[in-house]
């Protein structure tokens, strides 16, 4: 059975969360900066593919290699055993980045790589002129960082994040594998509380369910890799059925979202529904001020407008101040915010235990913390003295 060199790439500040993820499944992996290096089958792509709630593709690594040159580009890429990852009629497109390599030109790094794979390829079949690229698409990714090229497949599609249930994002929305992150990234588990309090299209209580029920993130999709030729069915039908068997749909959740917006909520139910997720989590239109509970030990995560446009910096440091009133009599409870205002503590009202910087697409965001008090721990059984 084929083993490949395999790259699980996420955003960055993620990555040791997406290698923690990796090593749950029993697969061991190296962290570097924006991804997760490790090796396996196909039934390791399938299993990671399904599985990783944070990262956002599944690559396998065709070629390394050292190229000054676009000669050695060529050289180096048309030595690569590429009949063994496309057939004939593979479409595939060739992306590529260059970072203070000598080769800095993308579009040309790009041309050499497909006029080499084309080379390599017309030889092999024995086939020459065009090739048709009428069949399955293989996305490959020509990448150079020092002048080290790097040539991936990915086996994804389109990025794990798109799990599949959110019918509609609303404004400024959380990528489903960065909500993931946040929950993870709390000590929050499934038989405490959970609360978003400005849960939006309700994509953080919605990620917290799925851990909570132990539902495979990629359950409900395809995968790229599915549609080659030399990939079995049998392979993802396994996976899935195994991932099936672990799911935990009887657990019973206390997950609540709340929001102002009314609309909002509407969505929030019908992205939880279509998650099969409707039942799991209580979603309320509400003003963040009125929260109460009697609850203990519970966990809040919350993405807040951030104030990024002109104008909406005083409103949303307002709510900053209304979070702290309100949140930090509750001191059991441990309290997760993200926002890229670094003046946050400030307006809140209290300093954060501990501070994570976090990426939210292309924008620097921190993950201010606020650890409750620890539950007590249960008393050992007296023994009897005789």
């Amino acid at each position: 059975m084929k083993r490949f060199k395999l790259m699980a790439t996420a955003a960055s500040g993620i990555e040791a969360l997406v290698g923690k993820e990796l090593r749950d499944l029993g697969i061991d992996c190296q962290i570097e900066n924006g991804r997760a290096i490790f090796y396996g089958t196909m039934e390791t792509i399938a299993k990671a593919n399904l599985w990783l709630r944070t990262a956002d593709r599944i690559k396998i690594i065709v070629g390394e290699f050292k190229a000054t040159t676009f000669e050695e580009l060529f050289e180096k890429t048309a030595a690569l055993p590429w009949e063994e990852y496309l057939p004939m009629d593979a479409e595939f497109p060739v992306a590529g980045k260059s970072i203070k390599s000598k080769l800095f030109s993308v579009s040309d790094c790009q041309a050499i790589t497909k006029k080499a794979i084309v080379k390599r390829l017309s030889d092999y079949y024995h086939r020459y002129g065009r090739l048709p690229e009428s069949g399955a698409h293989y996305q490959l990714e020509v990448s150079l960082l020092k002048d080290q090229v790097r040539i991936t497949l990915d086996t994804t599609g389109p990025s794990l994040f798109k799990r599949g249930y959110r019918l509609d994002k609303g404004g400024a929305p959380l990528k489903e594998n960065m909500a993931a992150a946040l929950v993870l990234l709390t000590n929050w588990r499934k038989d405490r509380p959970f609360y978003d309090p400005v849960c939006g299209s309700g994509t953080i209580c919605i990620e917290a369910a799925l851990i909570g029920h132990n539902i495979a993130p990629g359950f409900n999709r395809s995968f790229a890799c599915e549609d080659w030729a030399w990939v079995e069915d049998s392979v993802f039908e396994k996976a899935r059925d195994e991932a099936e068997k672990l799911a935990d749909y009887e657990c019973e959740l206390d997950i609540m979202g709340s929001d102002i917006d009314g609309r909002m909520i509407e969505l929030a139910k019908k992205n939880a529904e279509e998650a099969g997720l409707g039942d799991s989590i209580v979603f309320k239109q509400m003003q963040l001020s009125d929260f109460r509970t009697e609850k203990e030990y519970g966990v809040m995560v919350a993405n807040p407008p951030y104030g990024e446009r002109l104008g909406e910096e005083e409103a949303v440091r307002k709510l900053y101040r209304e979070m702290g009133e309100v949140f930090r009599p509750l001191d059991t409870w441990s309290k997760y915010i993200l926002t890229s205002d670094l003046e946050f503590e400030k307006s809140y009202g209290e300093r954060a235990t501990k501070k994570r910087k976090l990426y939210n697409g292309a924008l620097r965001t921190d993950y201010f913390q606020y650890w409750g008090k620890r539950p007590p721990r249960p008393a050992k059984p007296e023994t009897s003295k005789e």
